[in-house]
């Protein structure tokens, strides 16, 4: 018991030392001035920003390093050069022939009524005995009615058409009747301009089509209609 009480007062008298130096060195001064000479955050650094929502649509900004800063924004891409201008004024000239109703009314040839047209057009291809490239063509649905793409051989394209780009092809039909297509080089077929002429001449599936390459870029085509076969040969 004495014990406890001897160092409760020496625990006393330590306090009391303290508290005098700390009088002396004038300590309680010094750590408040500190405090009010310390700098206080500013009021517009403390209010934390709203986010503004970005509209619909709006592009966000690009990004971009020094390396690249110079660049276009869009770069430019092998197809977009090769869906030439030639080819929209050629869509844009035959817009009347964008649609085609008739598709529930197709006709679909008999093999009898295809060979017929085959062998005629290659009977004519014989009788014409041109100094000009030919080829025969028969016709299926994606040529006349739907899709309207037509495929050439590639062999024929390879050796007598364009080569290293698209153009234009003038197909000139036995009345001297003029129609513009597309020739895609790479994919060798026909495209914007095949619809029109594919309707105007009222082509079906089985008919057979004689390809006469007059110029560099213009057939001659003779139809033979499927139609004609009378079940007898």
């Amino acid at each position: 018991m004495a014990g406890a009480i001897a160092y409760e007062e020496q625990r006393r008298r330590t306090v009391e030392e303290n508290r005098r130096k700390m009088a002396e060195l004038r300590l309680h001064h010094l750590s408040a001035a500190v405090q009010e000479a310390a700098p206080k955050p500013s009021p517009a650094k403390s209010v934390k920003r709203k986010r503004v929502p970005r509209e619909a649509g709006e592009d966000a900004p690009v990004r971009r390093s020094g390396r690249v800063a110079g660049l276009p924004e869009k770069p430019k891409y092998l197809y977009e050069a090769t869906y030439s201008v030639l080819e929209k004024q050629i869509r844009r000239g035959h817009r009347t022939y964008s649609t085609r109703k008739d598709l529930v009314n197709r006709v679909y040839a008999s093999d009898k009524a295809r060979e017929y047209a085959i062998d005629m057009a290659e009977a004519l291809q014989d009788k014409l005995d041109s100094d000009y490239p030919t080829f025969v063509k028969p016709m299926t649905q994606s040529h006349v009615t739907g899709g309207f793409w037509l495929g050439l051989p590639v062999q024929f394209c390879k050796k007598y058409l364009p080569k290293n780009r698209n153009e234009t092809i003038t197909l000139v039909d036995e009345q001297d009747a003029e129609t513009d297509t597309f020739y895609l080089h790479l994919k060798t077929g026909l495209s914007a301009g095949w619809r029109k002429f594919a309707i105007d001449h009222k082509l079906v599936d089985g008919d057979c089509l004689l390809f006469e390459l007059v110029e560099r870029t213009k057939f001659r085509v003779y139809i033979i209609r499927q139609s004609s076969y009378n079940g007898k040969r």
